[in-house]
């Protein structure tokens, strides 16, 4: 094996790259925009240019690298195919055969979310252990499932699309994939965000959220930690979904710990907070014990993540 890996993370604005040694300390890492126009057909050359061009900046040889993993938006089986990125405009890819074409290296390709996870499993809220759900609180809510320290994609590439669990049969909003009462309508940014305003629109209560014009997930938070009585209501309600769809996600997984990403988890400990006493209430018995933890990486867990599933 060669003493350096790529790990490359593919969003639908921007690739974020990194370089690592095979011990998992980053060397550099830079980003390249996402071409998606022509049905995506520049961004794996694109890729392709940038990884070879970081080996000749760094002086290296291709022998003293193992190899590219990428995480992309979609799912990916185990052969490395996509067969379908709406982000990226692509239809059927077979990222792991065009990238080694293009590279000549070895090439390991993932969903996005669970490559993110993979990479809080290693560097992030989830080291030290092996069994791991995570939860990406996000525009959307994304998650990945990790057990004795390997992704689980599942048939499709399905396993872990944690915000497409059906939590409420009274919604009559559609999520993004077409179904109602998805948990991504409760507990996503975009979620806590129309949760607090339905609750100041049918509530005169004086709230620190009324001060602003566009409500977010932040304001909740913030409101939520000044004592705002309805942005409590809020974090209330919003814990209650999160926290009792994750102790049926643990029943049938099992996890060491929990890690809770995405911009939402910015807001620091208080979401744990509100997700914790609703888990440990509706959670099977002896899954009582599972920990909670923030993650640690940011934006980088990705691009850890895709380094890590090469290695």
């Amino acid at each position: 094996m060669g003493k350096y890996c790529f790990g490359i993370d593919v969003g639908g604005t921007t690739v974020k790259c990194g370089i690592f040694s095979v011990e998992g300390d980053v060397l550099d890492k830079w980003e390249i925009p996402t071409r998606t126009e022509e049905n995506g057909c520049h961004i794996l050359p694109d890729v392709a240019e940038t990884v070879l061009a970081k080996i000749t900046e760094k002086a290296l040889n291709k022998e003293d690298v193992a190899g590219v993993g990428i995480g992309i938006p979609g799912p990916v089986n185990e052969a490395g195919e996509v067969p379908m990125a709406v982000n990226l405009h692509w239809g059927y890819v077979n990222i792991a055969k065009d990238l080694g074409d293009l590279t000549g290296l070895k090439v390991k390709a993932g969903n996005d979310a669970n490559v993110a996870a993979l990479g809080e499993l290693w560097q992030g809220g989830g080291a030290g252990y092996k069994d791991m759900i995570m939860v990406t609180l996000g525009t959307g809510v994304g998650g990945g499932i990790i057990l004795d320290g390997r992704i689980v994609a599942g048939t499709h590439g399905a396993a872990g699309e944690i915000g497409h669990a059906h939590v409420d049969d009274e919604m009559e909003e559609a999520c993004n994939c077409g179904r109602h009462g998805c948990l991504e309508q409760w507990t996503s940014a975009t979620g806590i965000a129309h949760l607090a305003q339905k609750i100041l629109d049918f509530s005169e209560e004086p709230s620190l959220m009324r001060r602003h014009k566009n409500i977010s997930a932040k304001t909740v938070f913030d409101a939520m930690k000044e004592g705002d009585a309805l942005a409590i209501q809020v974090g209330t309600e919003f814990g209650r979904y999160l926290g009792k769809a994750l102790a049926v996600f643990s029943t049938v997984v099992d996890p060491q710990i929990i890690v809770i990403g995405g911009g939402v988890s910015k807001a620091g400990p208080i979401v744990l907070d509100y997700i914790t006493g609703p888990f440990r209430e509706y959670c099977f018995p002896p899954c009582r014990d599972t920990r909670f933890a923030l993650a640690k990486l940011g934006n980088d867990a990705g691009i850890y993540g895709a380094a890590r599933m090469l290695l």
